[in-house]
């Protein structure tokens, strides 16, 4: 018997300016020149799920080595989606128990999936996660003028066929083909239509998936970030609307990252990267957030009376502004936490007594490979929350920033390579900073700013007015009032350069 075909509509979309984007045969930049053609097709849902793969990001993986673009699969997602195609909206959100009692039929409606799955067919030769595709496990195309040929395996629909690499790989809607498990029954036919490009690059995927989900309707957030190291070189973002804060966040991200893949931050590891449950105190959204109001924010704002210490003209260095690379930027995240540990660690607060002795009763069997004080990594700690993480930030980056000159930031130099960014690189700066008077500084900061109880109001051992009182840091006012007690504090330090930078800040913020 022949190899199946397909008859698939040559849809052509090439404009004559669209030959001065920027494209590249290089592999390391995977955003090489397009096709000019991507074809119609219709085809079963079955067959679609038989001959196609979904790569998903993985938490584990550094996002700069994680080429795959797709969330993570949401069984409930697909569920919801299985209910529609069998009985249409309403029905598909009715309960298990009303949908299958007679009372509802009438709620039935057809459940059309019209959009179409956007795909990409693999040619021969190409790699996916250390995999190759094999030549007889290829989809050949025989080309025509306005209608080609998909000329399927041979053995796609064999039982026992199941390639290490199969012939489509999905760029949107997995979703939607996972709704047709291969344990249901449909009684009819159900044929999707798709969209597939041919050897499509990994970046003009990314972008199709940036520009199908991310720009017109909200999806999880640190997604949608972590998807922005595969976009960062297309400079359409950069001069989009919203393209400098784009650039914020891309910044952002990548230093995120150094401080996840770093293996002495403390934040090795504890970051939840792509905002799955029970992976992380932290998310990586959070994170990002943090930083583009802190040491990234007012990317170019004359009007800043105190602006990001990575992204603002510093007045206090003549409006000029730190020339630090990401290595730098990164090391320097990386030791503002690392001192802030070595404080923690020799803090005899009652919080931090009463962190300890509350973690140690919760977690007897409870590992510390990284030698992280439990005072700080306690669920039940503000410096393990999104408000804890933004007013550090927020704090370190206003002393930091009224105070550049004193703190000869300006002069700190680090020589390697701009483009890179490794963890031998981030270490050797992590150690330089050692010898600059900016280690002085927030040893000075931390020993005041740990005088401040940072539990939180769900902590066990707080008095009621106690418990009262950490309420007040709950909700969105809660990180300027945060905020505002601890540089009271702070400007009661023994420190002259402590106390006279928080008075600073205290009077440009208005508090």
């Amino acid at each position: 018997m022949p190899p199946k075909q397909i008859t698939a509509l040559s849809i052509k979309q090439w404009l004559t300016d669209w030959n001065k984007v920027r494209f590249n045969k290089n592999i390391k930049e995977k955003r090489q020149k397009p096709s000019d053609h991507f074809y119609f097709f219709k085809i079963s849902a079955d067959e679609l799920r038989n001959l196609s793969d979904v790569h998903r990001r993985k938490a584990d993986q550094q996002r700069s080595k994680d080429a795959n673009i797709q969330r993570k699969h949401i069984p409930e997602r697909s569920a919801e989606i299985k209910n529609f195609i069998k009985g249409g909206f309403p029905w598909s959100v009715l309960s298990d128990k009303k949908r299958k009692s007679s009372e509802f039929e009438d709620l039935r409606m057809p459940g059309w999936l019209p959009t179409a799955i956007i795909a990409n067919i693999l040619p021969p030769g190409a790699e996916r996660n250390g995999k190759k595709i094999k030549k007889e496990d290829t989809i050949t195309i025989q080309n025509g003028k306005d209608f080609i040929n998909l000329i399927l395996p041979a053995k796609y629909n064999v039982k026992d066929w199941n390639p290490d690499l199969k012939p489509i790989e999905i760029i949107d809607g997995q979703h939607r083909l996972l709704a047709f498990d291969e344990s249901d029954d449909y009684d009819g036919d159900f044929e999707l239509p798709v969209v597939a490009f041919y050897d499509l690059d990994i970046t003009w995927q990314a972008y199709l998936f940036y520009t199908i989900n991310i720009k017109p309707k909200k999806i999880n957030t640190s997604l949608a970030f972590d998807l922005y190291p595969l976009l960062r070189i297309q400079e359409w973002l950069e001069k989009a609307p919203s393209g400098a804060a784009i650039y914020k966040e891309t910044r952002a991200q990548e230093l995120t990252e150094i401080l996840w893949s770093y293996p002495q931050s403390p934040w090795h590891r504890r970051i939840n990267m792509l905002g799955e449950t029970g992976s992380g105190p932290v998310t990586q959204a959070s994170f990002i957030r943090s930083l583009t109001q802190s040491f990234i924010k007012n990317w170019d704002s004359p009007r800043a009376r105190l602006g990001g210490l990575y992204g603002a003209t510093i007045q206090a260095l003549d409006d000029d502004i730190l020339s630090w690379s990401r290595v730098q930027q990164g090391a320097f995240l990386i030791f503002i936490w690392k001192v802030l540990l070595d404080e923690i660690k020799k803090c005899d607060e009652p919080w931090a007594k009463n962190l300890r002795t509350d973690f140690t009763k919760r977690h007897p069997n409870y590992t510390n490979p990284l030698k992280l004080d439990t005072a700080f990594i306690n669920e039940f700690s503000l410096l393990a929350t999104d408000q804890g993480v933004r007013v550090i930030l927020q704090i370190i980056n206003d002393l930091c920033y009224v105070g550049a000159k004193d703190l000869e930031l300006y002069e700190w130099d680090f020589d390697y390579k701009e483009d890179d960014v490794n963890l031998e690189a981030i270490d050797e700066a992590v150690k330089s900073l050692n010898k600059t008077p900016v280690n002085k500084f927030l040893t000075s900061v931390f020993t005041q700013l740990l005088k401040f109880d940072w539990r939180t109001s769900s902590a066990a051992g707080l008095s009621e007015q106690g418990r009262i009182n950490q309420m007040a840091f709950r909700g969105s006012g809660g990180y300027k009032e945060l905020r505002r007690q601890v540089l009271k504090l702070l400007m009661k330090s023994t420190s002259k350069e402590v106390k006279s930078y928080s008075t600073q800040v205290l009077e440009l913020l208005g508090y």
